[in-house]
């Protein structure tokens, strides 16, 4: 396996701190994956967009080369896509990029 998809839709502050974003970042950081993605999807969706620390966290990963995504229908269903685009992230419609992924042989997909 190559490539690792992290599916965030936890609004939980303290499991986005404390697991998701600490294994996304280590696992490019580290090399454990030669290709990271993290996709941003429901209730991450405000998180991301609202706190202040979880989108300095979030501009880290950019920088380390995990790739970050949201899903467009929520950021359209919260009003913010312009706060996410902001941050650097690519946002779109993801069903189907995601789909891909899951068929992928070559990608883990984990969902948290």
């Amino acid at each position: 396996m190559k490539k690792l998809v992290v599916l965030w839709t936890d609004g939980n502050k303290v499991s986005v701190e404390n697991m998701i974003f600490m294994y996304t970042l280590n696992a490019k950081k580290k090399g454990w994956w030669e290709e990271v993605e993290l996709i941003i999807w429901g209730a991450a969706t405000e998180l991301a967009a609202s706190d202040e620390h979880i989108q300095e966290l979030i501009k880290q990963m950019i920088q380390a080369g995990v790739n970050v995504r949201a899903c467009k229908a929520c950021a359209e269903n919260l009003d913010k896509v312009q706060e996410l685009e902001s941050l650097g992230i690519e946002v779109l419609y993801i069903g189907q990029p995601f789909t891909e992924h899951l068929k992928d042989p070559e990608t883990k997909v984990i969902t948290l």
